[in-house]
């Protein structure tokens, strides 16, 4: 059961972020229309608000592509691309401090030879496995809180997201741009 401790509190502290999004009704707040109004009211306080909405989203397992897509629409392709690329890295860094902090490395504690061998090529490259995984999964929860539980180094895990996270971003930004122009009155601004 001792193995088990940091896992268990992982899931209370997600737990517990889940019970007070749902209690003081902030879903709305992680809704398109909300990061929108909040974006277009003041450009940088809304981009504050969406870097904390991302952060706390990426917590509780909300897909990353749902925060481009409110940026993409609203600032365009290349601004909504930076400031997605901000909140996300922001976002995994905020991940990553607050999942090892109550988590340590709470994957190593497990005698798996599948988990050993993802670990030493993890350990062998951290960095180009880091950027790889970041072109495939994003800013994908579960990465972020499987590589805070993993003992790699902060600077390894901050470069290779870094490196790996603009591929992704750039492709979407052109993917929500299009849909925006296709289907959205005025397009994306």
């Amino acid at each position: 059961m001792r193995k088990y401790r940091q896992f268990i509190a992982v899931l209370v502290f997600v737990g517990l972020l889940l019970f007070f999004v749902e209690y003081f009704d902030l879903r709305h707040d992680f809704s398109l229309e909300f990061m929108q109004e909040q974006i277009m009211a003041n450009k940088l306080s809304g981009l504050l608000i969406f870097i904390l909405l991302f952060s706390v989203g990426n917590l509780i397992h909300l897909p990353g592509w749902l925060f481009l897509a409110a940026a993409v629409i609203t600032l365009g392709k290349t601004w909504g691309g930076l400031a997605t690329y901000t909140a996300a890295t922001t976002s995994c860094v905020v991940t990553f401090f607050s999942i090892k902090w109550i988590g340590g490395d709470a994957l190593r504690q497990f005698d798996n030879k599948l988990a050993m061998r993802i670990f030493r090529h993890l350990d062998d490259r951290p960095i180009r496995s880091i950027a790889l995984l970041r072109i495939v999964f994003q800013t994908m929860p579960t990465l972020n809180y499987a590589l805070a539980l993993s003992r790699i180094k902060f600077s390894n895990y901050l470069i290779g997201t870094l490196i790996g996270l603009p591929v992704p971003i750039t492709l979407y930004c052109f993917f929500f741009d299009f849909l925006a122009n296709a289907f959205l009155p005025g397009g994306a601004s």
